[in-house]
């Protein structure tokens, strides 16, 4: 087993006291809160939670992507409808799943930002033959993934606490620029980007979030960050940075009819770019899994993680015949998970419900829309820090103070902030190799499973000068205190 913290506290207790109990209702037959459903009411709230929190995630690749290969606005605006709607299948394949597809744990998925770059390499001013090569290019990929999770799973033994420790503080580190980008207004060529007015909404919607937390119980606490993003939407209106154009010039009803930029077209190069975007998000995936695993007192195990990748592949194969992009895993919703303490698999599951319905009536979609980046990014910040601290409390249990521990999570933690402190740190290599080194999860993710074997296993027998918690997975007891 893993050691044991050195220092523990009451929050420790309370989670292994926790993580005991729900091990021995099983055999009493009750259901671990994963797998538990809620009253409806609260089953569609905290659904919608959870796609206010991802929607600018899931609609900005399209809303990149389609001008630069030479789409026009209603063909963009298509395109986001769509990846709304393939969203909202990845996310049922992830959480209520089949046969052995699905890792069934509040997981959400949506298009992956890693491939936004290659994809507008790929496809840049060649119109709707561009959108073709692409599609084509993420369904060969998709299947290559689906082939490989299998074995691509059986890397968990590598993720012990001094790796998943320094991968979910990497993924709440990451993630925060993309906060802080949001809080200024979101587009960078934008007149009004970081204007007074924007960050002082996000600062405003931050503080509203926190307010709200501190002073709401029960269920009304559960949802303080969709209730803090509509007050942040509603004082956002007189200010003047709310825009209704979108539910103006919303269609009623509309389906992503397949296929609608012609049949996919296959190109070697292409799928090979696509195929590295592929084993970067099943990188990340696992990694996301790992900490959704430990957040919600089912550890991710390699049959959990298996049937996740089949999911995310699955998902990302099918995508493109409704004209969507690759999925993967959604890391700013196990935020959200970590910090409502809302663990039902069904609640996410009824978010991808939400997110196909957005799909198919535009005007919903576009109300949600409504909601101002600098009011989001506000949130974004709680979001995402909840990530890290859930990292940084990981890495307490990975006995720093013995071996090298210490030393891989700096060094891995150090290559992996390379793309978030200095972007232009790599631009004079390659455009493929850019696909994983612009990724700080990615590159701080196998820094430390290198480092991991390098210090830990190699020439190491079993014996007692090991370190602890070198080789083992996190165990469910070692919880991040959101249990």
């Amino acid at each position: 087993m893993a050691a044991e913290p050195r220092f523990r506290n009451d929050a420790d207790a309370a989670g292994e006291a926790d993580a005991a109990g729900e091990a021995d209702t099983a055999g009493d037959g009750r259901k671990h809160p994963v797998d538990a459903t809620l009253p409806p009411l609260k089953m569609f709230t905290s659904g919608l939670q959870h796609v206010a929190a991802m929607y600018a995630g899931v609609v900005a690749p399209p809303l990149i992507v389609g001008p630069a290969v030479g789409l026009t606005a209603e063909e963009t605006a298509f395109l986001m409808g769509a990846s709304l709607f393939t969203a909202g299948i990845a996310t049922l394949l992830q959480t209520i799943g089949f046969w052995r597809v699905g890792a069934r744990l509040p997981f959400v998925n949506g298009v992956s930002f890693a491939g936004v770059a290659p994809m507008i390499a790929i496809g840049k001013d060649r119109g709707h033959d561009g959108i073709a090569v692409i599609f084509g290019a993420i369904i060969v990929a998709s299947v290559l993934g689906f082939v490989l999770a299998p074995y691509f799973c059986k890397l968990v033994r590598f993720f012990p606490p001094v790796v998943t420790g320094t991968v979910i503080t990497l993924i709440g580190v990451s993630l925060l620029p993309v906060a802080f980008t949001w809080s200024q207004g979101g587009d960078s060529t934008a007149p009004d980007f970081g204007s007074m007015t924007n960050i002082a909404m996000a600062a405003v919607t931050l503080v509203i979030v926190l307010a709200l937390r501190r002073l709401l119980r029960g269920f009304l606490q559960q949802i303080a960050i969709l209730l803090g993003l509509v007050v942040g939407t509603l004082i956002a209106i007189p200010v003047g940075i709310t825009d209704f154009g979108a539910v103006r010039d919303a269609g009623i009803l509309g389906f992503p009819t397949p296929f609608a930029f012609g049949a996919p077209q296959f190109e070697i190069a292409a799928i090979i770019s696509m195929s590295i975007v592929m084993l970067v998000c099943m990188t990340e995936s696992t990694a996301d899994m790992l900490a959704l695993g430990k957040i919600v007192g089912r550890p991710a195990d390699e049959k959990v993680i298996e049937g996740g990748l089949r999911a995310d592949t699955l998902g990302s194969a099918v995508s493109p015949l409704f004209n969507g992009f690759m999925c993967s895993a959604f890391a700013q919703n196990i935020g959200l998970v970590a910090m409502t303490r809302v663990r039902s698999r069904f609640v996410v599951a009824t978010g991808g419900v939400i997110l196909i319905l957005l799909g198919l009536i535009p005007v919903a979609a576009s109300v949600i829309a409504l909601v101002p980046l600098p009011v989001l990014g506000g949130a974004g910040i709680v979001l995402f820090g909840t990530v890290a601290a859930s990292g940084i409390q990981t890495l307490a249990t990975a006995a720093l103070e013995k071996g090298e521990n210490a030393l891989i999570v700096a060094a891995s933690v150090g290559i992996g902030l390379i793309p978030i402190a200095a972007p232009r740190f790599y631009h004079a290599f390659p455009a493929d190799l850019l696909v994983v080194l612009d990724s700080g999860i990615s590159t701080g993710c196998v820094v430390a499973i290198v480092l991991n074997l390098a210090f830990n296993h190699i020439g190491r027998g079993p014996g007692p000068e090991q370190p602890e918690g070198a080789d083992h997975v996190v165990p469910a007891a070692a919880g991040v205190g959101v249990h």
